[in-house]
């Protein structure tokens, strides 16, 4: 698990994300997609949240290796999740890339949102050709 609060934190929860999936076997490619991802997700949790966490596991559903990455914070959550998930959609000034970029990044990805905070969860498999 890495605690995210600051810019240094997502940097380290990237390095930890394409070290396990190098360990794992996940093509160079593969690598540089889920360190993508890993910093979009860190990057929100600082900008919407102001702190959370990302936690970084190996998973073997189906009898398919996956990194799993789950981001997580105890913010305001996401108003208008439909919107958020639109690319070019932005509270913030920036590119409205963020979410729907890591979904297309990912394998599978999923949104828990409420006035309590937001869990996002995204798999990526190795060799899982869409």
């Amino acid at each position: 698990m890495v605690l995210i609060a600051n810019e240094t934190d997502i940097v380290s929860a990237r390095q930890q994300g394409r070290q396990m999936a190098a360990e794992m076997g996940f093509t160079t490619t593969d690598q540089a997609l889920i360190a993508t991802a890993i910093s979009e997700l860190a990057r929100n949790i600082i900008r919407y949240a102001g702190k959370g966490e990302v936690h970084l596991r190996r998973l073997f559903p189906r009898g398919l290796a996956a990194i799993e990455v789950i981001a997580s914070d105890r913010g305001p959550g996401i108003k208008n999740l439909d919107e958020a998930m639109l690319d070019g959609f932005t509270t913030s000034g920036g590119l409205g890339l963020g979410l729907p970029g890591s979904k297309r990044l990912m394998d599978e990805f999923e949104v828990a949102t409420g006035v309590d905070g937001t869990t996002i969860r995204a798999l990526k498999f190795i060799g899982l050709v869409a």
